[in-house]
């Protein structure tokens, strides 16, 4: 969850799970930074679909931290600030946070594209629930495959579909985790925010996961109450389709309901960025642990399940928590993500070996924005997981080309209605009987200045992106600054390390790493999948000077990256409210990411990452009620592209 002033992020649910065969035996505390405890299942969900409604502008529109007076916005939102994620400098980094050196990648053709389908887009996701939505980006992707069905799930919506595309549902997260309503039109009340999903099909086990963070809301005003869980849905099945049973874990760490009390001085702890991983033995989520109401960081937390008790859907289940406090050289672990790996090919090396990476050029673990190091983690004795848990965490620092927070990211300049709108002062809409078309969003004493212009994408900071374990290795990906074509952009560096584990203690041979980058553009938000044979695939987006915000991938081995391959080259400039000093202050700093998703099915992968796939002129805009005939609406024109692919 990256919560921004004018972002709305939604809160998840808790229903759950049916009956336990045997529950785990607790042991004693292993370590002074573990936990164990018993999770009850919450109940049960059926994804079955939600009717369609109205994507037309209601007040409010947008849902989360006020910014001014704003009618779009809340005002019954919360006061307080939650953690901000958006890093991303304006200009180019400084002699303190370098550009890492990077040849220029060849653009090609579409070699190797199988299947390429429009994903969920904005328009789905604020008309899902009959409309009852707010306006929300980014998306923050996820997808998982199996057994003929693509489930992608973005914030805050969720679509079944066939291998050719063809969706048999969708479907809001509020009621597939059995919440209210984001909010009952026109007014409220108002149902829990839910952000950061994520999900993931274990072939080996039979097994649908998905994983989202709510934030709980007073149902009055819609005001953050401080609390949170993270809720994580399951279905042993082949299908998505059908009855998912659910548990809500307490991630406030304040020392209620048997959680440890990390002691967060800004409200309780929440568990930010929630991201899963699995391997032979167990299912595991990571979180970036915050206060609630401020920027504070403890340190990254994890969460082990046993697999096979949690494809059993049992009524209680034991979660161990660990959190890193102190481990990296005494500071915090920060986006420390567990890898997946491809079916049946798992570390089982020290009775089970679950991998993981990070980064730690980030505020939040003590950097200084740069970095020559990543940090590989390993946990180990993970058939332990089914009986008595006695899991051992240890790291090793792993030396690399320095990376740094890479700069925004430009756009082709193209028609962005929503930013004329904004300016104009003339225009009598269809909506609004007044001059201005601005009027249609705003009343008169909230009129902004004119002046808003085609805004820069967020490039996300060093965080570690997502994490695959293949062919012995482990492999990630993260955004950094580069020096490409004479210039500074946001390119990607890329890792591939074999890693041993001796008497529980990791370490870790650098056997890959590189670059990507293109001149004058620039590539975002990878994410990075591999087969059992070391070929893999890396997602991201590619946007800059020569082109819109568009879908694109690399082959990847441990001896390089292939050329970009461009699958649905962008049709015009994000003109989303988050691109405008109007909804977000000044400097406006477009959301976008905050990840993409790749995952191996068969001898292939399938990737979704975000794009524009629309355009209009503002004349369009205006004159069919802001929604250009049908293709966005009048706050967002974000979609995503899911493709299968073969390296």
């Amino acid at each position: 969850m990256r919560v921004k002033r004018g972002l709305i992020l939604s809160a998840v649910a808790a229903i759950a799970l049916n009956a336990l065969a045997l529950a785990p035996i607790l042991p004693a505390v292993a370590s002074a930074n573990t936990t164990h405890r018993l999770i009850s299942s919450a109940g049960t969900t059926t994804l079955s679909g939600t009717k369609v409604g109205s994507e037309a502008v209601q007040f409010p529109e947008i849902r989360g931290e006020p910014a001014g007076d704003m009618n779009l916005m809340s005002d019954k939102a919360a006061k307080h600030d939650v953690t901000n994620r958006s890093h991303s400098p304006k200009g180019t980094p400084s002699a303190a946070t370098p550009a890492m050196s990077a040849t220029s990648a060849t653009i090609a053709g579409t070699p190797g594209v199988a299947t390429t389908f429009k994903g969920l887009n904005h328009r789905d996701q604020r008309t899902a629930n009959g409309g009852n939505q707010f306006s929300l980006e980014p998306p923050d992707q996820g997808l998982c495959a199996g057994n003929g069905f693509i489930l992608e799930t973005i914030n805050d919506v969720m679509r079944v579909t066939n291998a050719s595309g063809t969706a048999s549902l969708t479907e809001d997260l509020n009621t597939f985790y059995g919440y209210p309503a984001a909010i009952t039109r026109p007014s409220g009340p108002f149902g829990p925010f839910i952000t950061d999903p994520s999900c993931y099909y274990d072939s080996d086990s039979g097994t649908w996961f998905h994983v989202v963070l709510t934030l709980d809301v007073v149902p009055a005003t819609g005001a953050f109450t401080g609390t949170s869980h993270l809720d994580l849905a399951v279905r042993h099945n082949a299908s998505p389709i059908g009855t998912w049973k659910i548990y809500k874990i307490d991630d406030e760490n304040d020392g209620t309901n048997r959680q440890p009390n990390h002691g967060c001085s800004l409200g309780p702890c929440f568990g930010d960025y929630p991201h899963i991983g699995a391997d032979a033995n167990g299912f595991y989520i990571t979180t970036n642990e915050y206060s609630f109401f401020g920027p504070e960081f403890k340190s990254a937390n994890l969460y082990a399940f046993s697999k096979t008790a949690l494809a059993g859907e049992p009524a209680t289940v034991a979660v161990q928590q660990m959190d890193t406090a102190g481990l990296d050289g005494g500071n915090p672990g920060f986006t420390i993500w567990p890898a997946i790996s491809p079916a049946g090919i798992y570390a089982t090396g020290s009775n089970g070996t679950e991998y993981f990476l990070s980064s730690n050029a980030a505020a939040e673990a003590n950097g200084s924005g740069t970095s020559s190091h990543i940090v590989l983690w390993a946990l180990s004795n993970t058939a332990s997981l089914a009986k008595t848990p006695a899991l051992h965490l240890s790291h090793a620092s792993i030396a690399v080309t320095a990376y740094s927070t890479p700069p925004l990211s430009d756009q082709k300049p193209g028609s962005t209605p929503l930013g004329d709108c904004i300016n104009d002062r003339t225009t009598k809409s269809a909506l609004w009987r007044g001059a201005g078309c601005w009027r249609a969003f705003f009343v008169p004493k909230d009129q902004p200045k004119k002046g808003e212009v085609e805004s820069h994408l967020d490039s996300n900071d060093t965080r570690m992106q997502q994490v695959s374990y293949a062919a012995g290795e482990v492999w990630g990906a993260l955004d950094t600054a580069v020096s490409v074509g004479g210039e500074v952009k946001a390119g990607i560096a890329y890792y591939v390390i074999t890693p041993s584990v001796v008497s529980n203690q990791v370490s870790g041979t650098l056997t890959g790493q590189g670059s990507l980058a293109v001149a004058h553009n620039n590539v975002i938000y990878p994410a990075l999948s591999v087969l059992p044979s070391g070929q893999g695939v890396m997602a991201f987006t590619l946007v800059g000077r020569d082109y819109y915000p568009s879908a694109a991938w690399a082959s990847a081995d441990a001896t390089g990256l292939g050329e970009v391959h461009v699958i649905s080259p962008g049709a015009g400039p994000s003109d989303s409210f988050t691109s405008y000093k109007a909804f977000v202050g000044n400097p406006p700093r477009t959301r976008w990411g905050d990840y993409g998703a790749a995952v191996v099915v068969a001898g292939s992968v399938w990737i979704a990452s975000e794009t524009i796939e629309q355009t209009c002129t503002f004349n369009e805009f205006v004159a069919t009620a802001f929604a250009c005939n049908g293709t966005r609406t009048a706050l967002g024109n974000w979609a995503t592209r899911i493709s299968q692919v073969t390296p």
